[in-house]
Parts: structure tokens; sequence; C-alpha cells
């Protein structure tokens, strides 16, 4: 029998996201890898004592950082540990990178294509995935290109505030960093953490809207890091890993044998910098 009435045709349901691979064995692995080979390549990686800290507790957060490096992809090894212990941490790169380095697909790392609609809407819906639950935090390097710490406005692409609109809970956090060179022959690694931004506090706000806080606290963030970093003072900072100190090679040998035989402690830093 028929009503005459058309039915109207069923949704299609979207298939589930499939998260990025995590192999722990492999994150610990490469955790003490790029640990290693931080110490070896900077004098130090510091965190601002001004700075903010990670929320505790449960809830996801969405990490935006300024991108001022190569080293922007090692760096925020040294700040998972101000993370609360059971977190799972998935960084967004580039997906030439991530083709590049086919390792990262089992670290969490998965590829975002900033130059289409595909990779836009690719990115929303594995952070939104990822997000969804507890305990896990997506790194964002939100400028979605190199760019140097002084330029203003940042520019951030609106893929990171429209992810932070369909966050149902959690936190958005500014990280700022930056890689000067002080007094020694490596450069430092310098982090500052911003105030973290609660999505819960503006449940209406749009991803333009979003956009746009997120740019103005990463800004203010990144400000702060430099007042820091222009005042070269390491009381500033607490250290998170040390580094290579000193000239290396013949030079150092030699100084180490004066210092033994006049009996004073060798301090291999730029003018005792580390006494």
């Amino acid at each position: 029998m028929t009503t005459g009435i058309s039915t109207p045709p069923t949704p299609r349901a979207r298939p589930p996201v499939e998260l990025p691979a995590r192999w722990p064995w492999l994150v610990r692995g490469f955790k003490r890898y790029a640990v290693r080979y931080l110490r070896k390549h900077f004098h130090a990686v510091r965190i601002s004592k001004a700075g903010a800290t990670i929320p505790s507790g449960d809830a996801p957060i969405l990490v935006a950082m300024n991108h001022s490096s190569w080293w922007d992809a090692l760096t925020p090894i040294a700040l998972l540990d101000e993370f609360p212990r059971d977190f799972e941490h998935f960084p967004a790169i580039d997906a030439v990178a991530v083709e590049k380095y086919p390792f990262f697909k089992r670290l969490g790392f998965f590829g975002v294509d900033p130059h289409s609609v595909r990779g836009a809407a690719s990115f929303l819906r594995t952070g939104e995935a990822i997000l969804s639950s507890p305990n896990r935090a997506v790194w964002v390097t939100a400028q979605g290109r190199f760019t140097d710490v002084r330029e203003r406005p940042l520019d951030l692409r609106s893929g990171v505030g429209h992810l932070a609109a369909r966050m149902a809970r959690g936190f958005v956090v500014p990280v700022a960093v930056e890689y000067p060179f002080w007094n020694e022959r490596t450069p430092e690694a310098l982090i500052r953490v911003g105030d973290p931004l609660d999505v819960t506090a503006f449940p209406e706000r749009s991803g333009k809207e979003w956009t746009a806080r997120i740019q103005s606290a990463l800004a203010a963030t990144m400000d702060g890091l430099a007042e820091d970093a222009k005042t070269r003072d390491p009381a500033r900072f607490r250290t998170l890993i040390g580094g290579t100190v000193g000239v290396g090679g013949v030079y150092d040998r030699w100084r180490r044998l004066k210092s033994w035989a006049s009996g004073k402690k060798f301090d291999p830093s730029h003018g005792g910098a580390e006494a």
C-alpha cells in the first residue's frame, strides 16, 4: 500500500576516523633519542619561569605553537614531562614530511595537507576524534610555515581555531619557542607556556573567533619569551635538558689540563657562566 509520501533517504553514516598509530615502545625509544640529540646540539633547553603551567587533570589539550625552525618537531619532547603522566601526544605536521620520514606514522604524528580543502577537512576530523577522549594532546604549529619570531601579525592558519571550536571540553595552550645564541658555541632552546584557554568558557565562539583569540594569546606568549630571552639570564628559566658546553676538541682538553694542574675545578663554559 502506498501513501503518496516519499521517504527521505537515510543519511549516509560517516566512516569512523582512524587515529594515528602510536607504538609505545617506539615512542619511548624516540624520546630517549631526541633528548640525546637536543643535548648534543643545544647549550640547554629551558622553560620560562614566568610562563603558565600545563593544566592538570585528564581534559584534552590543543597545543598551538609558533613555527620558527626545523627544531620545532623535536623541541616539544622536552615539554612532555610537564603534562600529566598518562597523556598521549599527537603532533600534526606537513603531509610531505610524514611521507619523507615514515617512522613518524608510528609515533602519533599525522600528516596535514595545508593547501587543499580535503586536507583541511581531514585535519579537523582527525583532530576532533583525538580530542574527543581524555588524556590526549594535539600539537599544531599554527602558522603552518616557517616564520621569524619577530613577524607580526602571526597570520595563523584558520584550522587551529576551527578545531578549538569543535572541542567539547579541554584547553587550548599557546606555546612559544625560539632559539637564540647567548654566550656559548651552541644556541639555547627557549620555551614559554601561555595561559590556557578553557574551551567550555566560550561554547558559542566560532572557528574564526577562536583563531583570532589563539593568535592573540600566542603573540603575547612569544612577546613574553622575547623579553625573557633578551636578558640572557638563565635564572629566569628552569632547565629541562642540559646540553653542550664549551668549545670542545683540543682547546678544551688543554683548558682541562690547566685546571687540573692548578687544582681548580674545570668549567668548560665561556667565561665561567656555568660555575
